[in-house]
């Protein structure tokens, strides 16, 4: 099954940067798609490689912040060639 994901991440401390750089880098050193804007980071593939990859990321990035948020979306598709029709 294909997924999307939006994640955002906010570290809730003043050297944030980082964290988020690393947390960026390790997931564009996967072979999954990730696309990035100001916002928020996009992960494409497979539910189980996407989940598994997040799972560990995720684990590491909060070890690097004293406190934080990280939202998360999940969408059943892949939304990776989305383009609005507007």
């Amino acid at each position: 099954m294909k997924i999307s994901v939006e994640l955002t991440m906010t570290p809730l401390q003043d050297d944030f940067e980082p964290a988020i750089i690393h947390f960026i880098k390790k997931l564009r050193a996967s072979n999954l798609k990730v696309l990035e804007n100001p916002l928020s980071t996009q992960v494409y593939g497979n539910y189980d490689e996407v989940m598994k990859l997040l799972t560990v990321e995720i684990k590491e990035a909060f070890e690097l912040i004293e406190r934080g948020l990280l939202h998360m979306k999940i969408v059943k598709s892949d939304r990776y060639d989305y383009e609005p029709h507007f």
